[in-house]
């Protein structure tokens, strides 16, 4: 499972690296605060597969990173590997 920094997406979205950002959170969780990108709450993300794509890198984030590496080995097992699960998650990124 690939993982990415706080530092690491930072700098992706400095560089406006093409790249697609998932937020897995709950509504709520969203609009307390997010770093962006689309969102698609941990439970509906199978539902959305085909928004999912295969040809650039896709970071899912949630608040500690539990949730987003669960979606990735989820999505590993439909043939995924340009996936990356946010380190730490929010919590990390505000540290940062």
């Amino acid at each position: 499972m690939q993982q990415i920094s706080p530092q690491q997406l930072n700098q992706w979205i400095k560089s406006k690296k093409d790249f697609m950002l998932i937020d897995v959170r709950e509504k709520w969780e969203r609009e307390r605060f997010n770093i962006g990108g689309i969102h698609i709450p941990m439970g509906e993300v199978i539902a959305h597969i085909k928004e999912i794509p295969k040809h650039k890198d896709v970071v899912f984030y949630c608040e500690k990173g539990i949730r987003s590496t669960i979606i990735i080995q989820r999505l590993e097992g439909y043939g995924y590997y340009n996936i990356f699960s946010l380190t730490g998650g929010m919590s990390a990124w505000h540290e940062d």
